[in-house]
């Protein structure tokens, strides 16, 4: 352990009863607001979709809410800390991938569905066959990218009360997984989007305080900052130039398309960002909120530059490794340089303050993602593939409910084996299942006349099998020293992002079932599709 590390401890030991006061103040307000909406969700609609309620701009914070996760906070700032330039592509890959949801997918889902994704394939195609496989891609998605937060959290917490070890990380998970079940159950997408509202602010205006600090450190001088983090980087000039960590070898630069890939088409695929557009009353809104939603994003994503270099610069590499050695938690150790160093009040009360925004914004997004996976099994395949449609919309609920603490039991344990990996390499991940599975039966949906139930299914399957499959016998899980299982080395696949294989292989699988397929697809139907794509006409 290095004595940095010894200090932050000794440092959060002192103002330990500032830093609970702060955690469970917050968990304590977020509680209320979900209990005060719990008793205004009456029916599947507020459950779902939050009544359709919200304006464009509060859609929009949500929005940014849920997509501003630990991952963006805490991985991202993590990756250009210790990868300089290369870290910085997630930054711009998460970013540019709000243009493809944009311009392809926001309006004319929010037209064509209801509650969920199934819903915009199932008008159609043949119910059962899609909305199982939407159902089942969803629920895999969602558990990846709670993955992402879990690691996140048990790396926040445990660095905050300097305790050390799996054990205390396993226990954090445990905990976050308890509260964000608690969050779906009570208070449904109304309790869900107040939240991620509550957080988004208060992630803007931390990571804006951040930014400023840092940059009145080198006199609003941003060429002096990047020199000083080239200069403790280790790496030297190197540190500001693309290849650091994509450009070893041509199996690394293949490595960075596949995440680019990933990143710029995961968004339009991802299940809990796709349900948001469902929560307003109109595509006007919808589309509005996208634009908010841009914008927001946008301006966090450019201040994560101030957060990765200037952790680079002032904390160093050796202090955020011998912390974290996936970088997680190099934007807690920044905020405590800027507010004084380690053992100073000034310190330890933005530590604080910042690390409590941080686990805000893990339970936000942990919640987002738990509802968007139970209300595809509740809706999806409980109600319209096991019973058919015979199922009260108070039936529903309740179920949606019960998936909610399953989901939430099996992120848990898996959250548990996953804290040595890094948050935004996780999310990666769930980015490029997103875009293998569900992505190309959105668009084919949307925009292919001739597509077929087969062509639905093939893909979903295709995509998600795929990717999930090169995954498990990728570096990702065993075979490198962050591997999930370090100790062992049954990997074949040499990419840690399976999106540069299964993303084209989701589009050409769709094509192909369809063109095997001898399913006549329903022209009227396609026909009433694109014009409720378009126009909004008899949307829900």
């Amino acid at each position: 352990m290095s004595p940095h590390t010894i200090t932050l401890a000794a440092g959060a030991g002192e103002h330990r009863t500032l830093i609970v006061t702060l955690f469970s103040v917050f968990v304590a307000i977020t509680l209320g607001i979900t209990v005060w909406a719990g008793r205004q969700t009456k029916d599947a609609t507020d459950f779902y979709a939050g009544g359709r309620t919200f304006t464009g701009f509060q859609n929009g914070l949500a929005i940014s809410g849920d997509y501003m996760s630990a991952a963006s906070f805490l991985g991202i700032a993590g990756s250009i800390a210790l990868a300089g330039y290369d870290g910085f592509l997630y930054s711009i890959g998460f970013l540019v991938a709000w243009l493809v949801a944009l311009l392809l997918v926001a309006e004319p889902l929010r037209n064509s569905g209801r509650f969920t994704m199934a819903d915009v394939l199932a008008y159609r195609l043949r119910q059962r066959p899609v909305r199982t496989a939407a159902g089942a891609s969803t629920i895999v998605v969602s558990i990846f990218y709670l993955l992402a937060q879990m690691v996140g959290a048990g790396a926040l917490v445990t660095l905050l009360l300097g305790v050390h070890g799996d054990g205390a990380k396993k226990l954090v998970v445990a905990l976050v997984g308890v509260v964000m079940v608690l969050y779906v159950t009570i208070g449904g997408m109304k309790g869900t989007t107040w939240v991620q509202i509550v957080k988004a602010v208060l992630l803007i205006l931390g990571t804006l305080l951040i930014t400023v600090l840092v940059l009145n450190k080198y006199h609003w001088n941003p060429s002096s900052l990047l020199g000083a983090a080239a200069d403790r980087s280790g790496k030297g000039s190197s540190f500001l130039e693309p290849g650091l960590k994509y450009g070893i070898n041509t199996t690394s630069k293949i490595n960075f398309i596949s995440l680019g890939l990933a990143l710029v088409l995961g968004t339009a695929g991802l299940p809990h960002i796709l349900v948001r557009f469902y929560t307003v009353p109109t595509a006007k809104v919808a589309r509005k909120s996208v634009n908010w939603a841009i914008g927001i994003i946008g301006a966090f994503y450019l201040m994560t530059i101030a957060l990765g270099f200037g952790a680079a610069a002032l904390v160093g590499r050796d202090a955020i490794v011998a912390s974290d050695a996936t970088g997680n938690t190099a934007a807690p150790l920044l905020a405590e340089n800027v507010g004084g160093g380690a053992g100073t009040t000034g310190g330890a009360i933005l530590l604080a303050v910042i690390s409590a925004v941080a686990f805000a914004t893990i339970l936000a997004v942990v919640a987002g993602l738990t509802l968007a996976s139970s209300a595809s099994f509740a809706h999806d395949l409980w109600a319209n593939v096991i019973k058919r449609g015979k199922v009260s919309e108070k039936g529903e609920v309740a179920t949606a409910k019960v998936a909610a603490v399953v989901i939430g039991a099996v992120a848990i344990v898996l959250g548990m084996y996953a804290t040595k990996l890094n948050a935004a390499a996780l999310v990666a991940l769930a980015f490029a299942v997103a875009a293998s599975a569900n992505l190309p039966t959105i668009l084919y949906s949307l925009y292919w006349k001739r597509f077929t139930t087969s062509g639905a299914t093939w893909s979903i399957y295709g995509g998600l099998v795929s990717s999930v499959v090169l995954v498990i016998f990728s570096p990702v899980v065993s075979g490198a020293e962050d591997s999930l299982f370090a100790g062992r080395d049954f990997h074949w696949f040499p990419l840690t992002n399976p999106g540069i294989v299964s993303i084209p292989l989701g589009f050409f699988l769709g094509w192909l079932g369809t063109v095997l397929s001898r399913e006549q697809p329903d022209a009227e139907k396609y026909k009433e599709l694109e014009v409720r794509a378009l126009t909004g006409a008899g949307a829900h």
